[in-house]
């Protein structure tokens, strides 16, 4: 499965929306890749298991269930997570760019792909579009989340 979206980070004929810079946003889409508990649902810890200049290996645990991913971050433009298969789980992916020249124009493309294995299960299509609702609903909320880091100063 591929699914893409954009969610536009700034609008300048909505004067209730405070602008983000691409400094600030590129520093949230870090900080999520460096502790994303406040942003991945039912997330009990992550550890850095090992770490580059531009890359992370992660160990992430949802209770017994342990996910293992890379994270590659190309500064200020884009943040990719690769996600090994495992726990009954296939591999698959997820690339966050932001996009436009301008603060105005500020917006982060979100990307993801599943891996289907052969053998899948044949409606494993019937649960796609409830994945596409919740990767968009979580990616809402992880603008939201980095809006608030930025308002009290965290970011």
């Amino acid at each position: 499965m591929r699914f893409s979206h954009l969610i536009q980070i700034n609008d300048p004929l909505n004067p209730l929306i405070d602008p983000l810079s691409r400094e600030q946003l590129w520093r949230g889409l870090v900080y999520r890749v460096e502790n994303p508990l406040p942003f991945v649902l039912g997330l009990d810890e992550c550890r850095i298991v090992v770490r580059t200049e531009h890359t992370l290996r992660r160990e992430l645990h949802f209770g017994a269930l342990t996910v293992r991913d890379r994270v590659t971050l190309k500064p200020m433009k884009q943040v990719r997570y690769e996600t090994e298969a495992g726990g009954g789980l296939p591999a698959s992916s997820l690339v966050m760019t932001i996009e436009g020249r301008s603060t105005d124009e500020l917006a982060v493309r979100f990307q993801y792909e599943i891996l289907r294995r052969t053998g899948d299960a044949p409606d494993e299509g019937f649960y796609d579009a409830f994945r596409k609702q919740a990767y968009m609903e979580a990616d809402i909320d992880t603008i939201r989340t980095i809006r608030r880091l930025v308002v009290e100063n965290l970011l």
